[in-house]
């Protein structure tokens, strides 16, 4: 019997160090972590913004810690703060703006993200949102501040040393294209579609030109699914919204691994993390994921049941059963679903 006993714990002395040697490895390489984007990241950079697009009320965080509604547009955390957390960084990712950020903070990684932007200039007026453009600069102003905080050398290293997360495209398709008549009458779809690449693509290479290394560009999600974006009354999801995201979702993909061949080299890495199928299979496979609900939102369904729209509103007792929390944004248990996924399929590539 004590022979098992330590044939076993040798086993274990042997199984351990391989998990923890990973999770060192990656805090090791990777000291901070660097958002752009929308809603589906935003922390709060639009609490102090004259903007429908906000969240930093009831019902929005009642299952964050605390319960506080601190501007995510979700019952609890959002896809940042997972993903700092799985990366081993820190619990949350904060947003660059609106706070007096401590240095460790900053050290370690914000959020540039604002809730209504896209790669499309206009699709962040409308909503007052700070543009792709106007997060880089954002970025450009914290380098700055950093460089007179820590030095240029410790600046260089933190900036060269993080990972950088994009996620934007939903609002350029669901409240610009198929919202707003001026870029239906420009473009057809498919030539919209090429004009959002395009655009995510200088977006990359100007954020690469500023001195980031590891770069990842997160695809649309199925947005046609999203409760507000259905037929009303329907429990299909609407195709031409799906259609528009895949189609922009394997254009970019294409445009981040020839942007990964050409500027390996010059020790940069690019890779696309895919946040379509991954939705898609918690909304065509729920039972399994253990979700009751997948038409409707837990805060309702209707283009008014989202951001500001909802302010004060009852909160939705069993959050848990719902894939999505308001009419446009998942919960925090979907998101959670997601991010694994996602570390479980490319993600070791940038680590």
């Amino acid at each position: 019997m004590v022979s098992l006993y330590r044939g076993l714990l040798l086993v274990l002395m042997a199984l351990l160090p391989s998990a923890h040697g990973a999770a060192a490895m990656a805090r090791s390489k990777i000291s901070a972590a660097f958002m752009f984007g929308d809603s589906i990241v935003d922390p709060g950079n639009n609490n102090d913004r004259l903007t429908e697009a906000k969240a930093n009320f009831p019902p929005y965080g009642q299952d964050f810690p605390g319960g506080v509604a601190t501007g995510r547009f979700s019952n609890g955390k959002v896809p940042g703060d997972m993903l700092v957390s799985r990366l081993g960084i820190k619990e949350l990712l904060p947003p660059y703006l609106g706070n007096d950020l401590p240095l460790s903070e900053l050290l370690t990684g914000v959020v540039f993200a604002s809730g209504g932007s896209g790669y499309d200039p206009l699709t962040s007026i409308p909503s007052a949102a700070t543009s792709s453009t106007g997060q880089l600069e954002l970025f450009l102003e914290y380098k700055e501040r950093l460089r007179a905080l820590v030095g240029e050398e410790e600046m260089t290293r933190v900036i060269s040393e993080g990972i950088y997360f994009t996620v934007m495209g939903a609002n350029d398709l669901a409240n610009n294209y198929f919202t707003i008549p001026l870029r239906r009458h420009q473009y057809d779809l498919p030539s919209y579609v090429k004009f959002l690449v395009s655009s995510a693509v200088n977006f990359t290479m100007k954020l690469n030109e500023m001195g980031a290394k590891k770069i990842a560009l997160i695809g649309i999600a199925p947005i046609g699914c999203c409760p507000s974006q259905r037929e009303l009354g329907s429990r299909e999801c609407e195709p031409m919204r799906n259609q528009a995201a895949n189609l922009f979702n394997s254009e970019i993909e294409k445009e981040i691994q020839r942007l990964d061949a050409e500027q390996n080299v010059q020790g940069s890495k690019f890779i696309y993390l895919d946040i379509y199928y991954n939705l898609l299979d918690l909304i065509q496979r729920s039972d399994f994921y253990g979700f009751k609900e997948v038409n409707e939102g837990c805060c309702g369904s209707t283009m008014l049941n989202v951001a500001i729209f909802i302010k004060n509103h009852p909160a939705c007792p069993n959050a848990y059963d719902f894939i999505f929390w308001d009419s446009f944004h998942p919960t925090e248990k979907a998101y959670n679903i997601v991010v694994d996924k996602l570390f479980q399929q490319k993600m070791q590539y940038l680590m």
